[in-house]
C-alpha cells in the first residue's frame, strides 16, 4: 500500500499515516460486518484499489488480490458519489440469480473534515438466514465503526493499544456496553472468560466496572487505565488478573455527530500466552545469569594466573602467563556483553572497542600509544564473537609489542566493514588491524611463527576466512582479515 500511494498519488504523509492506522485496525470493522473491505484512492486514470481484508467470520468475496486493480470513472459510480457526496451509500438489493449474491456498501474516508479515499464494502449474501443475536450486534457495532469512519473519528490515532502479544480479536470475547458502561450484549466467549476470572453471575445489564472491581481488588497493583476501559470512556487497552487468569481487554468507544454512544469491547483470555512469556523471561533471566557467572570465573582464573606470573622473575614463563591472562580477559569480555543482552548474539563494535583499550594498556603501561576504531562490525554469534575477539587480542597485542616496541608512541587502528549483514550466503565482515609502527622485517610477508600466530590462523579458520599482512603505506604493518560470520542465533 505504502508503494502505491507514494507512487501513484500526491497525498500528504499526514494522509498516508492515517490510512495505515485504518488499515491496520480495520481487520476489526471487516469481521464485525462479515464482508470484505477494499480501500480505493482517486488516480489519474480513475479509482486504484491500494488495500483489500477478508473476514475471518464471514464467506469471503474475493478469492483473488484485487489490490492494484484500478476501475475507471464512471463505471462504479458508487465510488465517485460516495466520495462527492462525502456520504456513506447502502448497495442496492443483489442480483439473486447469479451464482454468489453480493452487496455492496461505500464510504468515504474522512480525515480533518474532509474525504482522502473511498472504502466499499462486499458481503457474501449466499449463506443468508436469521441472523443470531451475535451476529445482530456484530453487524450493528460494524455499521457504528461505519459510520465513524465517514465523519474522520476512525481510526482513533491516540489509541494505545500495546504492545504485548495477545491483543483480542472479534471472535475472541464481544461486549457492547451502553453510554454509562452497562453491559448490553456479551458473547458466549466473553461469558465464560468472565466466568474464569470468578464471576459467577450475568453480565447482561450489569455495570462492567461493578462486576470487575471485586474479581481484581485482590491482585495487587492494577493498571491504572483500567477504569477507562471498563467504562468504555476512551479507546485504552489492559490487562487484568484473577483466580490464575489474565483477560487482555480493549476498549472502542462508540462515536455518532462527535458524541459518545456507547463503546465496543474486546476480550481475550491470555492466560497460556502470558504463562509462556514468563517462562522465556526466566529462561532468559537464567541463560544471562550463566554468562555472568562465567565470565566471574574467567576473571578468578586471570587473576590466579596473574598472581602467578608476579612470583616469577620474568623470562619465557612469566611472558606465557601474561599471554594466557590477555586470553583468558578476551573470552570474558564477550561473556560480559551476552551477560547484559538478551540473546546468543553479540553487538561487537562495543567489544572491539573495549578490547582494543585494555589491551593497549596492558601492553604500553606509558600510555604513549593512541587508539582508533572505525567502521561497523554488527551483531556476531557468541562463537564467532569469542574467536574474533582472541584474534583481534593477539594481533594488536603484537602491533604494540613489535610493531611499536622501543618507540615512544604510535597509533593502532581496527577498522571494519560488514556487508550483507543477516544474510548468510553472502554476509561478509572485512576486519582491516594497523600500526604506523617498523613494519614486517625486509623480505618478509608475515611475522614469525609462534603460539600467537598459531592461534589467529586456527580461529580465522573456524570463522571460514583467510588473513594477510601487508607493508601499510606511510610505514608500519597492516593485517586485513576477510570473514564470513555464520548466521545469527
Amino acid at each position: 500500500m505504502n508503494d502505491l500511494l507514494h507512487e501513484r498519488t500526491d497525498f500528504s504523509e499526514q494522509d498516508v499515516e492515517w490510512l495505515r492506522q485504518l488499515v491496520g485496525d480495520w481487520q476489526l470493522v471487516s469481521d464485525l460486518s462479515f464482508a470484505d473491505l477494499v480501500l480505493w484512492v482517486a488516480v489519474e486514470e480513475g479509482w486504484l484499489s491500494v488495500a483489500h481484508v477478508r473476514p475471518t467470520t464471514g464467506t469471503t468475496v474475493f478469492f483473488d488480490d484485487v489490490v492494484g486493480g484500478t476501475v475507471p470513472r464512471g463505471r462504479r459510480p458508487q465510488l465517485d458519489d460516495a466520495f462527492e457526496q462525502v456520504r456513506i451509500l447502502q448497495g442496492a438489493d443483489p442480483d439473486w440469480d447469479v451464482e454468489e449474491p453480493v452487496r455492496e456498501d461505500t464510504l468515504p474516508v474522512v480525515r480533518g473534515g474532509r474525504p482522502i479515499a473511498v472504502l466499499s464494502r462486499h458481503t457474501n449474501l449466499t449463506n443468508m438466514r436469521t441472523p443470531s443475536l451475535l451476529e445482530q450486534n456484530y453487524v450493528a457495532v460494524g455499521d457504528a465503526l461505519a459510520v465513524m469512519i465517514a465523519e474522520g473519528a476512525f481510526p482513533v490515532t491516540a489509541a494505545p493499544t500495546g504492545r504485548r502479544r495477545g491483543a483480542p480479536r472479534v471472535g475472541d470475547g464481544f461486549l457492547r456496553l451502553d453510554f454509562d458502561g452497562r453491559v448490553t450484549y456479551a458473547s458466549p466467549n466473553a461469558v465464560s472468560a468472565y466466568h474464569r476470572l470468578g464471576n459467577d453471575r450475568g453480565l447482561i445489564g450489569q455495570l462492567l466496572a461493578e462486576v470487575t472491581t471485586p474479581l481484581v481488588r485482590a491482585q495487587g497493583t492494577v493498571d491504572e487505565g483500567l477504569p477507562l476501559v471498563l467504562t468504555g470512556r476512551a479507546p485504552w487497552r489492559t490487562e487484568v488478573d484473577g483466580r490464575g487468569t489474565t483477560l487482555s481487554m480493549r476498549a472502542i468507544p462508540l462515536m455518532h455527530a462527535g458524541e459518545r454512544v456507547g463503546a465496543l469491547l474486546l476480550v481475550r483470555d491470555v492466560t497460556e500466552l502470558r504463562r509462556r512469556e514468563r517462562e522465556l523471561l526466566s529462561k532468559d533471566a537464567t541463560i544471562r545469569e550463566i554468562h555472568h557467572r562465567v565470565k566471574n570465573n574467567l576473571q578468578t582464573v586471570a587473576a590466579l594466573l596473574r598472581l602467578q606470573a608476579r612470583r616469577l622473575d620474568g623470562g619465557p614463563a612469566r611472558a606465557a602467563l601474561d599471554e594466557a591472562v590477555r586470553r583468558v580477559g578476551a573470552i570474558a569480555l564477550v561473556h560480559e556483553t551476552l551477560s547484559t543482552g538478551h540473546d546468543e548474539n553479540v553487538e561487537f563494535d562495543d567489544v572491539a572497542k573495549m578490547g582494543l583499550s585494555q589491551v593497549v594498556e596492558v601492553a604500553s603501561p606509558g600510555g604513549g600509544v593512541r587508539t582508533q576504531h572505525a567502521g561497523h562490525f554488527g551483531r556476531l554469534r557468541a562463537e564467532d564473537a569469542t574467536a574474533l575477539s582472541l584474534v583481534l587480542t593477539e594481533l594488536v597485542q603484537n602491533a604494540v609489542e613489535h610493531g611499536l616496541g622501543g618507540r615512544d608512541g604510535g597509533t593502532v587502528e581496527i577498522s571494519a566493514e560488514r556487508a550483507n549483514e543477516g544474510d548468510e550466503a553472502l554476509d561478509v565482515l572485512e576486519v582491516l588491524v594497523s600500526d604506523d609502527g617498523a613494519g614486517l622485517p625486509a623480505g618478509t610477508t608475515a611475522p614469525s611463527g609462534g603460539l600467537g600466530l598459531q592461534i589467529v590462523r586456527a580461529l580465522v579458520g573456524e570463522l571460514r576466512g583467510s588473513i594477510d599482512w601487508a607493508p601499510r603505506e606511510g610505514g608500519g604493518t597492516e593485517v586485513r582479515l576477510h570473514l564470513r560470520p555464520r548466521q545469527l542465533a
